[in-house]
């Protein structure tokens, strides 16, 4: 009967943790000796020297032969700079010949990116769309799971953005933003007809927006783009971009039945899907550069 009491008493003072405070002097910690691994366990002195030798050969006969196929390779490439290149022929000369004809744009770069390659723009905005949702993941607070620590440094550095006088700075941006902002708005919509568009131009109003958080704070960022008008903007250009180019499943590879109309090339409204296609790559890339931005900075948008 004692044994089967001091058996639960030591039960429950282990479950409690006293028995190991209480014991915590009875146990004297030793140092093990380090365990290292031995190549004389497994083989012998004569099979070293020998694996050693064979890997050494094998390795330059690895390395010769993999040299040998790529020198093989650019041997087998068309020359330099000939003029009877494919690339030359065929690409480059439809793309000068053919290009305002079957695009409408006056713009090369602009009607091969969003017309003949559309579909690898539209993969290349959705890569930007899952890189900063990928940052969203791992930066983003969340405001219901604050520790009181963390809650008074963002109270702190909200009162600091909101209050701190930094006149130089603060006068140097609201100068320079909205003309940043309105000449990447320019340069968005005259992508089609001169060189820029969706790329350089978002990059520019990205530019735009960061120089404006970092002279007035977050806070007052976030009385027009919040987190929410952030995430309906990238999925709005994204649906708006797909939606524009996915009449070709519907209509064929050369759009059999139906040609979207290239108005005069030169004009502000022409170029077919062109110009919105720009506005669309645009606004993805200024968001994403904005929002790269403040969450690195703040860890919110």
């Amino acid at each position: 009967m004692k044994d089967k009491k001091s058996f639960w008493k030591h039960l429950k003072a282990w479950v409690d943790g006293e028995e190991v405070i209480l014991n915590a002097d009875k146990y004297i910690a030793t140092r093990t000796p380090k365990e290292s691994l031995n190549w004389r366990k497994f083989f012998s002195v004569q099979n070293v020297k020998e694996n050693k030798r064979n890997y050494a050969i094998l390795s330059v006969g690895i390395s010769a032969l993999f040299i040998g196929i790529m020198l093989s390779v650019v041997n087998a490439l068309p020359e330099f700079g000939s003029p009877y290149n494919p690339s030359n022929n065929e690409v480059m000369v439809r793309y000068l010949e053919k290009g305002i004809e079957e695009t409408g744009a006056v713009n090369f770069v602009a009607g091969m990116i969003l017309d003949y390659r559309a579909f690898d723009t539209f993969g290349e905005a959705n890569v930007l769309f899952l890189a900063v949702m990928s940052v969203v993941l791992l930066l983003k607070k969340d405001k219901k799971n604050y520790s009181a620590k963390e809650e008074q440094e963002n109270k702190e550095d909200d009162f600091f953005d909101t209050n701190e006088k930094r006149p130089i700075l603060q006068i140097g941006a609201k100068m320079l933003a909205p003309m940043v902002i309105l000449y990447g708005i320019y340069v968005v919509l005259n992508g089609h007809l001169s060189p820029g568009g969706g790329f350089s131009g978002g990059s520019i109003i990205g530019a735009g927006l960061i120089l404006y958080a970092s002279a007035y704070g977050q806070k007052k960022m976030q009385t027009f783009f919040t987190f929410r008008t952030f995430t309906k903007i990238c999925a709005a250009g994204l649906l708006t971009y797909f939606a524009c180019k996915s009449y070709s499943f519907f209509t064929g590879a050369n759009h059999v039945g139906y040609e979207i109309p290239k108005g005069i090339p030169g004009n502000i409204l022409s170029a077919g899907f062109i110009l919105p296609l720009n506005i669309c790559v645009g606004l993805i890339v200024a968001c994403t550069m904005y929002g790269f931005y403040a969450l690195f900075t703040k860890g919110d948008i």
